[in-house]
């Protein structure tokens, strides 16, 4: 029984040590650099692979530049009696642009792995530099290629057709978005935009703005009969006060209370002071007032 009673207290101490070692400083510092190496092995092996990767796709591109190059010369020696073999022509050297594209693209990305991937670094850089020198290379034979096609009334055009219709793409894509904008923009105004009336009772009337008003009649604000032009229109936004030039001036149309102040200035007359605009114009786009 006591040996048994031996053993719990040491399995009790064993556990009591390892969980004192597992909340040590030391213990947590020597997870977290561990975690952290193989964190930055993960992201070497990573760009390591990725570079790879990018080497094998340039070389495999200028192999098949070199491949279409020269199935072009062959195509080039009979162009004058096949209009089968112009139309391979202009193919190829559509290929051939697209390729030379792809493969100054991951250069470019190959350039910017460099940093990431210091250990080769070195290395790298002078792999890249050849890798350049020879794009660089294929883009002056390209450029004798078209002279040559050009020499042979092969129409320019006819190789830069898909430039052109991406000019055009770009050209129509750029005016759909201006009319988007100018849409936007019409919508905003028309969203934002009020109007506004300060006549005399009687201005009001005749202009159908407001209808009764007689001896056991109150005045009503009329919903359709009113004619538009009488008003002034205005962006709520830039409107922050409208003075009605009147001493006894009296707002008809339907505006929270607290979203307005009746200013009375030096000369007794009353200037709308609006506080809080969108609250102000959100019941009626129409303000109605009676000076």
């Amino acid at each position: 029984m006591k040996t048994f009673k031996f053993y719990v207290m040491m399995a009790a101490v064993a556990l009591v040590t390892v969980s004192c070692v597992e909340n040590s400083s030391k213990y947590k510092a020597a997870i977290a650099q561990r975690d952290s190496l193989a964190m930055q092995k993960q992201v070497l092996d990573s760009n390591y692979s990725q570079t790879l990767t990018l080497l094998n796709d340039i070389e495999t591109g200028f192999s098949e530049i070199n491949q279409t190059e020269s199935d072009m010369k062959v195509n080039l020696k009979g162009v004058e009696s096949s209009s089968n073999r112009r139309a391979q022509i202009i193919a190829q050297m559509k290929a051939i642009k697209e390729t030379m594209e792809k493969n100054k693209a991951k250069i470019a990305q190959l350039q910017r792995l460099v940093g990431k991937n210091s250990k080769a670094a070195a290395q790298l850089e002078e792999t890249i530099k050849r890798l350049q020198s020879e794009l660089d290379a294929k883009t002056a034979q390209v450029q004798s290629l078209q002279a040559e096609l050009q020499q042979k009334n092969i129409k320019i055009t006819e190789l830069t057709t898909t430039v052109t219709e991406q000019s055009k793409n770009i050209a129509e894509q750029s005016s759909t978005i201006e009319q988007q904008k100018t849409t936007i923009k019409g919508q905003d105004a028309n969203l934002h935009t009020v109007w506004y009336v300060v006549a005399s009772s009687k201005q009001l009337k005749e202009a159908k703005i407001v209808t009764g008003g007689g001896l056991f009649q109150s005045k009503k604000l009329s919903a359709t009969d009113f004619d538009q032009k009488n008003f002034t229109q205005a962006d709520f936004r830039n409107l922050s006060s409208i003075p009605t030039n009147s001493k006894k001036a009296k707002i008809l149309s339907l505006h929270p209370a607290d979203s307005y102040n009746l200013v009375t200035g030096a000369d007794n007359k009353i200037t709308i002071e609006i506080t809080n605009a969108s609250k102000f114009w959100s019941a009626s786009k129409y303000l109605v007032v009676q000076n």
